[in-house]
């Protein structure tokens, strides 16, 4: 019997076996059929680990996308912030006399961040002057977003892999179920062919074979 339908990734679906015999019509056909179920099996097998590495390097750069995306909003409510307190007329005069010779400004914020798993370097930012941000895209490409288009690639690209992640956590329990549904069909399969060779040897039909070699 032939797969015809797949899930939405396209792979494809095995049925359930409700009669054996849609498969096999005699015992010279069932060691081909084993073995082209356990070929299947290994397939789906392939399939399986492949989509399994796929989700767990989607799992490690969730975070890392949720922490980027947080900054990049955290930065821009922080320039908001600002910018109103202005437009309320804060005396900047005032401000200046009090800040005059200083390096940093009460708006500023001090913090760390990872150059790579166990280094970190001090930084100190100003909200008010930051207008973009430098965002890796991959193969050491590096490119300025202004903040508003910062805050929409990063959203989308967290949308998309929270998707895929979706995505490969379903396929990895559909494919479960192929593997299962072929583990049952080849144990039918060998019951069935253990059912006809004791007919077939009860009735006569079956010369030169022990009794056992199929039990």
């Amino acid at each position: 019997m032939d797969i015809t339908t797949t899930n939405p990734r396209g792979i494809p679906t095995f049925p359930f076996m409700s009669n054996v015999t849609d498969y096999v019509k005699s015992i010279d056909e069932v060691e081909s059929t084993l073995q082209r179920f356990q070929e299947m099996i290994s397939k789906y097998t392939f399939m399986q680990r492949n989509v399994e590495r796929r989700a767990v390097g989607l799992k490690e750069k969730l975070p890392e996308m949720k922490r980027t995306l947080e900054v990049v909003r955290f930065i821009k409510k922080r320039r908001k912030i600002i910018a109103e307190r202005k437009e309320k007329g804060a005396d900047e005069d005032e401000l200046d006399d009090k800040l005059e010779g200083k390096k940093t400004t009460p708006d500023d914020i001090e913090t760390t961040f990872s150059l790579q798993d166990t280094l970190y370097a001090k930084a100190t930012i100003k909200p008010a002057e930051i207008g973009e941000v430098y965002l890796w895209l991959g193969a050491n490409v590096m490119v300025a977003y202004p903040l508003d288009e910062a805050e929409e690639l990063l959203q989308g690209k967290l949308d998309k892999a929270k998707g895929s992640l979706a995505a490969a956590e379903e396929d990895l329990e559909f494919l479960r179920i192929q593997i299962t549904t072929l583990e049952v069909a080849i144990a039918r399969v060998h019951n069935w062919d253990v059912g006809e060779r004791r007919k077939l040897r009860a009735e006569g039909k079956l010369k030169g074979e022990n009794e056992n070699d199929k039990d």
